[in-house]
Formats: structure tokens, sequence, C-alpha cells
């Protein structure tokens, strides 16, 4: 099923105004009734016309993983991460992917749907948390490559996995909050589209994704963990690789996390109503 935008306008009005002969929803409720129909025709549409499907969403991370191993470990042989490697790099990469695929989609979230924005009274933050969401029902549904993986390479599965519930909240908070300050200012400077893609890219090498926190030099600890990433991916490896969790990089990057959304919310609030001009 194909949503149009006229179409997808309507349902949600629909849902917001509480037309549909169904009891009086909160507007709590409404909100994430409304998430919820956009994530789906999100998800529906972007898989409408590929016969690969799912498997777009996990082959990407998986084809650089193999590169990374290949270079690592059969051409220069350096000693980065930990063994199994092939592991530890995928327990990083599908997050990563999350992350640079929910805010590389925030810098158009207000320019691709511009006239369903306009044409709506929902809560317009709903327009970045509807990707953060699509793109993590993607992770999530790439978790069992990471057990397929586990289980081929013999990794050994250690009681710390429990963090991995955590990671995707505080990630899920840390996005959003980063989607939320790119979103609206990019209406207003186009070049921050660009610039975006840019930080991104030296985000990737400085967060510990083809390397561990522990190949890092010891003075560098504590101006790493100002990177959330660096405490979010050593709580999805921690199930396999328990030496890379770090109780002070996970409590400055959860402070710093929260921040960073709290940020979010004050750039969308105060430049809600010139965007809504912009558009």
């Amino acid at each position: 099923m194909k949503f149009r935008p006229l179409q997808s306008a309507i349902i949600i009005e629909a849902v917001t105004n509480n037309v549909l002969g169904r009891p009086a929803w909160s507007p709590a409720a409404r909100y994430r009734r409304s998430l919820w129909l956009l994530t789906m025709r999100d998800l529906k549409v972007r898989y409408s016309t590929s016969v690969l499907g799912y498997f777009w969403s996990v082959l990407d991370p998986l084809v650089m993983a193999g590169i990374y191993w290949f270079v690592f470990t059969q051409v220069f042989h350096r000693s980065a991460g930990s063994e199994p490697y092939i592991v530890f790099l995928i327990t990083a990469l599908l997050p990563w992917m999350w992350f640079n695929g929910a805010v590389s989609d925030s810098t158009r979230a207000y320019i691709r749907e511009a006239k369903l924005i306009r044409s709506t009274k929902i809560p317009r933050t709903i327009w970045v948390v509807r990707l953060v969401l699509s793109k993590g029902i993607e992770f999530i549904a790439s978790i069992p490559v990471i057990v397929i993986f586990a289980v081929i390479s013999g990794a050994v599965l250690h009681w710390q996995a429990v963090f991995f519930l955590l990671a995707i909240a505080l990630q899920a908070i840390f996005t959003t909050g980063v989607g939320l300050i790119v979103a609206p200012l990019v209406i207003f400077f186009r070049d921050l589209e660009r610039a975006t893609k840019l930080a991104l890219r030296f985000m990737f090498y400085a967060s510990p994704i083809i390397y561990g926190v522990t190949d890092l030099p010891p003075q560098l600890h504590l101006l790493a963990s100002f990177n959330p990433l660096v405490g979010i991916l050593s709580m999805y490896r921690a199930g396999f690789f328990p030496d890379q969790l770090d109780p002070m990089e996970i409590g400055i990057g959860a402070a710093v996390s929260i921040a960073v959304l709290g940020i979010g919310l004050l750039v969308f609030t105060r430049t809600e109503r010139a965007v809504l001009k912009e558009i």
C-alpha cells in the first residue's frame, strides 16, 4: 500500500481531530498514533519498489564491515578492536547506520514534507521523531545479523548484554536531539546540509567503530567521553566485549545526550514559526 501526501494528510488530520468515531484520545495518544502512521508510511514507501526489501537495511553495513575486516585483518594485520573482529565491527556499524541515516534524513525533513507539514496540526517535532523511529526499527530488524555472525565466529555472550536496551534508549534520545537541531536550521542555512554530511564523516572516525575505546590513549578517554556515541557503542558491544564498558564514558555520554535533546527542543521551539513561513 502506497501513501500519497494528500491521503496521508487526510488520515493524519482525521486522527488528530478525532473524527474516526473512536473514543476521545489524549494529545499524547494522538501523537503516538500519528507517529506510528507516518513511520509505517515511510517504511512501506521505502521498500514498496525494492526487490530485496529488508535486506537493504543490512547490506550496506555488512559490505562496510567486510571491507574493514579485510583491510585490518588480511592486508595490514593491524591490532584494532577485539576478536572476533567481524562481530566487533557489526555491533557498532549497525547502530551507526541508524544514527547516520536519521541525521542525514533530518536535513531534508521539512523540505521534503513541506505541503504535508503545512496541512496538518500535529506537533511538528513528529517529522523528525518519525525518521528516528523508522531508522530505529530498521536497526532492530537487523539484530539477527549480529546473532548469526556471533554464532558463526564463536563469540561468547556475557551478562553485560543487558546494556543493549539502555544503548537503544540513549541513542534514540541523542539522535532525536541532533535531528531537532539540524532540521529547522537547514531551512535558513542550506549549506548546513552539506556541512552535516562532513560532520557525520568526521564523527564516524571520531567514534569507536572500527577501533575500540581501549585502543585510545588513556589521556584521550575523558575527551572522547563527550561524544555520546562512545558510551553508546560500548554498551552495544558489552554483551560480547565487556572490557569496552566504562561507567565514566556512559555517564558523561548520557548527560550530553539529554543536554542535546534539550537544546534540540529549544532550537525547534524558537524557530518553528519562522520555519513554517519559509517552507
